[in-house]
């Protein structure tokens, strides 16, 4: 039998899989760091994932067919996909592009045309490739009640938040085009739907310094208005396209040195809370399109490094979990314990439990909320981390399929219960219903359902 190609790429329990929109401008204008080079906003035309999506015009059918056979070809399951929307503000293209988008997405994961999206969403409830997970990239100020109930609608569980920083005069400096209060009301809608938030983070940005940098990130996490689930950390880069290109010639803008961004970084990292995944670190600029900045795009392992050097660990989710342990090929400890955070955020009551071991390495986790005004205790969240099982299996060793998800799920209901709550809504990708299902919820608009006995 081959070898798995890439093991990184499943380790998290799912398989990642990135569809990119047409090229568009975005309504706004152009921030001042963006670069505009006739492909999807900020992005260069030598990315891969923009080389993979022009080759095949941007059809969102056509480029979920060919990733489900990369992944195939590396030898990885397909049957739990993390559907990916990437490429610029999705929400504020035509809505019939977007409806029509999703339904292409769901058509080629399903292996059938559908007539419309609701019934491909039905179909991939138990189809062969299910999409466990549906992430869309959007700006605060696109963020209004009626793009999130189109939200709902596709399927989405996950919304990343073009944040870059939490500051109105850079906003105002490099032409971002919304506020500071825009990205805390948008933080609450979203929350209080049940979607997981992630932020999209600057450091570097006109305007800002090390120390300014170090105080945002700090405000991030202590201010109830934000403290998100996940982070992609860009420190800002001149890149070929950007407006940032002259300000930098005329020596008005210099970016951080990689020594600097590392010494940062480092920072960053002592502050981010154990509820919340550093997903990414860097972006993947092809060199010859920067102008500007480190060109190192394995700068978390650099920090990595450091940070072992200085004996400093990071608390993120990411770097606790148990399949990285394991493809590390440490020692994992299998006696397990239930650890219970509980924090204000966003106007209501978030409970973080997670599944560890003795050496703080994570098997699982769920994320709750409890809005101020609700009675509804919801799921935000369920994951169970290791290296992706296909559905229904289960192998010696390995974390999925063991009874994590059931564990995590009844702890949420005896919770929901100490607060008086009167049912558990679960924002649940279409892929897992059948799961929730078995554990007694049923479907009830967007969310699998359960009344509890008060």
């Amino acid at each position: 039998m081959k070898k798995q190609r890439k093991p990184t790429k499943t380790i998290s329990g799912v398989a990642p899989l990135a569809v990119v929109i047409k090229p568009r401008k975005c309504p706004h204008g152009t921030c001042l760091y963006c670069p505009s080079l006739d492909v999807p906003q900020s992005y260069t035309p030598k990315s891969p994932a923009i080389m993979r999506a022009a080759l095949l015009d941007y059809n969102p059918y056509k480029q979920v067919l060919v990733r489900l056979k990369a992944f195939s070809a590396m030898k990885h399951p397909t049957d739990k996909i993390e559907l990916i929307i990437m490429g610029g503000t999705f929400l504020a293209y035509p809505i019939k592009y977007q409806y029509n988008f999703i339904k292409n997405c769901f058509d080629a994961l399903n292996g059938k045309r559908s007539k419309n999206l609701e019934e491909a969403k039905k179909l991939n409830e138990k189809a062969k490739h299910r999409c466990t997970a549906l992430c869309i990239e959007t700006r605060p100020d696109v963020c209004s009640d009626s793009d999130i109930k189109r939200m709902l609608e596709f399927g989405c569980t996950r919304v990343e938040l073009g944040v870059q920083a939490i500051d109105d005069k850079i906003y105002r400096k490099v032409c971002r085009g919304h506020t500071v209060k825009d990205v805390i009301e948008a933080t609450r809608r979203l929350k209080n739907i049940g979607f997981k938030v992630g932020y999209h983070i600057m450091p570097g940005l006109p305007g800002s310094n090390f120390k300014k940098d170090i105080k945002m990130f700090k405000c991030i996490f202590t201010n109830d208005n934000f403290k998100p689930d996940q982070l992609k950390i860009y420190p800002t880069q001149v890149i070929k396209g950007a407006k940032l290109v002259k300000l930098y010639e005329q020596g008005k803008y210099e970016p951080y040195t990689k020594e600097e961004l590392i010494k940062l970084l480092i920072e960053f990292k002592r502050i981010v809370p154990r509820y919340c995944r550093i997903m990414r670190i860097m972006r993947e600029i092809p060199p010859d399109f920067l102008v500007a900045g480190t060109i190192r795009i394995d700068l978390r392992k650099v920090i990595h490094e450091k940070m072992q050097e200085k004996n400093i660990k990071c608390k993120c989710i990411r770097c606790r979990e148990i399949g990285f342990a394991l493809l590390k090929k440490k020692e994992i400890k299998k006696k397990l314990r239930l650890n219970k955070i509980e924090y204000k955020a966003s106007k209501g009551r978030e409970f973080f439990l997670e599944i560890i071991n003795e050496d703080d390495i994570i098997f699982g986790l769920i994320r709750l909320r409890i809005s101020d005004d609700s009675k509804t205790l919801i799921v935000r969240e369920l994951h169970v981390y290791g290296p992706t099982l296909e559905i229904g299996k289960r192998k010696k060793g390995k974390t999925q399929h063991t009874g994590l998800g059931r564990w995590l799920m009844d702890e949420s209901e005896k919770i929901a219960s100490e607060h008086d709550c009167k049912k558990i809504s679960v924002i649940s990708g279409i892929g897992v219903r059948e799961y929730y299902k078995k554990l007694g919820y049923k479907l009830e608009g967007p969310y699998m359902v359960k009344y509890l006995k008060l």
